[in-house]
């Protein structure tokens, strides 16, 4: 969890501005929901393995009996009655199911909030972040991947970050394929742990991990020999019809395989070339996801830098009916790094350099002046040495300043000096 200097500040907010302005141009609506949650929805089994990087919130008057009762009964519930939220698709998926009589029948949702996991910090991760989530609810068809991933590539075009792609996947194409191989039903969760390190460790090390975990011995000879058949398999390949029939055992999951190749079709036409790549092994780690799965990558970097996907079953466990529902996240903390500083939003940003003994009503009416005219104004008191001043108010944004004189009073007298200089 991380302190902010105020350039630091400035530049974040400043790309959250242009994120949601994109959002909000291609049809999305802003929601807000609390930073906690019911323990029992957190810990439901729809946040797949985040649910063991919840932070949870003790129940308020606990003694030492209560304490001691649960640790015997090893039973964090007696302990636990809230958590702070780990991601943002569970608690829009509560939101939904509470406020759905006031909704339209296709909801097109926007979150940009913190949430907290209890991560391991390292370079990347963070217990505290930002998620930066669009989400189409109500939408069964392949309108709602469509408008996803037009509506997150053109926001990744408004920050200025090039050289992305989105590489792009089916659930059902992954269980097909295992059972193509020939795996277990029971083995597919712990199969697909495996095959989701094929970027990390290749062909080889997967099928070396696979025989370690003592998988089906003849499915392990098959997904060898498919890897030894289309090594092209260790990196996307493009999505028309060909060369998704080209990636895939013959006869896998049809539906979905058409549905892919629709999607990569449509985006053509809407004049997006070469972005998506579909990726038979991309894996994704979210439990919940039923269908399409997606994520953006870049070549400079080995991390994903957002990802989605469909979630079909996900609100019926609160409505008890299914509703089909899809959504994208940009991980605004592995991006924000990695843009260049939007530009300031006022034309004008101005430092005001005054005496200790100036008068405050003469300085306040000058500032009044510039604010009018649409300038963004600091007062600042004059030091000794000017430098360090000056290049703390050019580091926060600011673009001129003026030193203010004892007998100053109309702005238009200011000489104002360039702070780049």
């Amino acid at each position: 969890m991380r302190d902010f200097l105020p350039a630091e500040k400035a530049k974040r907010e400043r790309a959250l501005g242009l994120i949601r302005a994109s959002y909000a141009a291609h049809g999305f609506d802003e929601i807000e929901t609390p930073v906690v949650e019911d323990f029992g929805r957190l810990h439901s089994g729809l946040g797949g393995d985040n649910e063991k990087l919840a932070f949870n919130v003790m129940k308020r008057g606990l003694d030492a009996a209560a304490l001691q009762a649960a640790a015997e009964a090893d039973d964090p519930d007696q302990l636990a009655d809230l958590g702070l939220r780990f991601d943002l698709t569970v608690p829009l998926a509560r939101f939904y199911a509470t406020h759905r009589a006031n909704l339209p029948q296709v909801f097109r949702a926007v979150q940009i909030a913190p949430v907290w996991r209890a991560e391991r910090p390292q370079k990347g991760r963070y217990r505290q972040f930002v998620q930066c989530d669009i989400d189409i609810i109500g939408e069964a068809g392949i309108l709602a991947e469509i408008e996803l991933l037009t509506a997150t590539l053109a926001t990744l075009d408004s920050l200025g970050l090039e050289g992305c792609s989105i590489r792009i996947n089916d659930r059902r194409l992954l269980i097909g394929m295992l059972e193509a191989f020939g795996f277990a039903a029971e083995e597919h969760a712990s199969v697909l742990i495996t095959v989701d390190k094929l970027d990390k460790v290749g062909p080889t090390g997967v099928v070396e991990e696979l025989r370690s975990r003592e998988a089906t011995p003849a499915a392990v000879e098959a997904i060898e020999a498919y890897f030894a058949g289309a090594p092209v398999l260790a990196q996307a390949v493009g999505l028309t019809g060909s060369e998704v029939a080209a990636a895939l055992p013959a006869g896998v999951a049809p539906d979905a395989v058409a549905e892919l190749v629709s999607i990569g079709a449509a985006l053509r036409e809407a004049g997006v070339e070469g972005v998506l790549k579909f990726d038979p092994f991309l894996v994704r780690g979210m439990g919940y996801y039923t269908g399409t799965i997606f994520e953006i990558e870049h070549p400079d970097f080995s991390f994903s830098l957002g990802g989605g996907g469909r979630y079909d079953g996900m609100i019926g466990r609160f409505l008890g009916e299914e509703v089909p529902a899809c959504g994208f996240s940009i991980g605004f903390e592995r991006i924000i790094d990695l843009i260049d500083e939007p530009e300031a939003a006022h034309a004008e940003a101005i430092v005001l350099v005054h005496d200790k003994a100036a008068d405050p009503t003469r300085l306040l009416s000058l500032k009044a002046q510039l604010v009018a005219r649409g300038a963004r104004v600091r007062l600042e008191r004059r030091t000794k040495n000017l430098t360090p001043l000056l290049d703390r108010a050019a580091a926060a944004g600011f673009t001129s300043f003026a030193l203010v004189g004892w007998d100053t009073t109309d702005a238009a007298e200011l000489d104002l000096k360039s702070l780049s200089a």
